[in-house]
């Protein structure tokens, strides 16, 4: 069972993630790399470490970090003889890029603890001051593993974020989760920023920014966030954001050609071929609720069988215990 929850880092997410399981009654233990959080984060129930020794001594069961990824070497090299003292800790974190992740925490030499995890919540602000608890309303966790990894650190990280934090999870490994954040988060980043430099970029931009209204908005939000930070993230996956820039490229050339070429067909084509993910958003948004079941998990094989789950549109949502888990099965594409 996770009684205590070690967050390093209170930042936007590290901060409400702390906000959230302190308001739910989970003691929480924090560290950040500058102690300006700390007056409002302990009147908000967090115990706030002054380094990384007092966060362990404090005995987490789990411990985040939501520190940015390039401070996870340096992070990961104080924590790692820590560990070593306290070895039923688990690690996880909650970066949008995987595969990096896990290799820092190889390099680190401390895979055997490690669970990766992305909880898909964030807005375009930043710091401990954008912090909020509802944040991760609804949310849905993406949980990283491999087939070394161990079934009881797994569900460490389980049974803190459906537990405690109050949310779902699918469980993925880092390859099929980096080319999922790609296509619905890193390369949207990019084709957002890319529609603002165009705006910019004309000569009757101040026209256009008057008249903007709701699909500008919404379409744009995210290009809104700290510039270094969506650079930062886009670097972190470059090999499966290029693959789909490329590929956004070509439809938007093709769509040109065929506007150029007034072939109605494939213009018609080109706005119908979506309609599976139209016909998906509105049965999520005209459903009242969702269909629960329980699935058993395998003792092998059982990070393959979460996969398929994932797959069929299922999510965790709770457990009955240590083998049973309790499933919402919503709409799929």
């Amino acid at each position: 069972m996770v009684d205590t929850v070690g967050v390093v880092g209170l930042g936007l997410i590290g901060g409400s993630l702390a906000r959230r399981l302190a308001a739910g009654g989970t003691r929480v233990v924090a560290w950040n790399h500058r102690p300006h959080p700390y007056a409002q984060a302990e009147a908000d129930g967090i115990v706030c470490a002054r380094d990384l020794r007092e966060l362990m001594d404090a005995a987490p069961d789990v411990v985040v970090l939501c520190n940015p990824l390039k401070a996870m070497p340096s992070v990961l090299a104080a924590l790692a003889p820590l560990l070593a003292q306290n070895p039923r800790v688990t690690l996880t974190d909650v970066g949008s890029v995987k595969g990096v992740v896990r290799e820092q925490v190889r390099e680190a030499g401390l895979e055997a603890c490690y669970v990766g995890a992305h909880p898909m919540a964030g807005n375009e602000l930043s710091g401990w001051s954008a912090a909020d608890a509802h944040l991760f309303d609804d949310a849905l966790w993406a949980v990283t593993v491999e087939e070394d990894t161990e079934y009881r650190r797994f569900f460490d990280v389980a049974s803190m974020i459906t537990q405690h934090v109050g949310n779902r999870l699918i469980v993925l490994d880092d390859e099929t989760h980096d080319k999922a954040a790609a296509m619905i988060s890193h390369m949207p980043h990019v084709v957002s920023t890319a529609l603002i430099n165009e705006l910019t970029a004309n000569p009757d931009r101040n026209i256009a920014a008057a008249l903007s209204a709701g699909c500008w908005r919404d379409m744009t939000r995210v290009a809104l966030t700290d510039p270094d930070r969506t650079r930062a993230m886009v670097e972190e996956d470059a090999v499966n954001v290029e693959v789909l820039l490329r590929r956004m490229a070509a439809r938007l050339t093709d769509m040109a050609d065929w506007l150029h070429d007034a072939d109605a067909s494939q213009v018609r084509g080109f706005f119908a071929e979506g309609d599976p993910f139209r016909r998906y958003k509105s049965a999520i948004a005209h459903s009242d609720s969702f269909a629960n079941r329980e699935l058993e998990i395998p003792e092998s094989g059982w990070q393959q069988a979460l996969l398929f789950s994932a797959r069929r549109g299922e999510a965790i949502i709770g457990f009955v215990h240590l083998r049973q888990a309790i499933i919402q099965v919503r709409p799929s594409v």
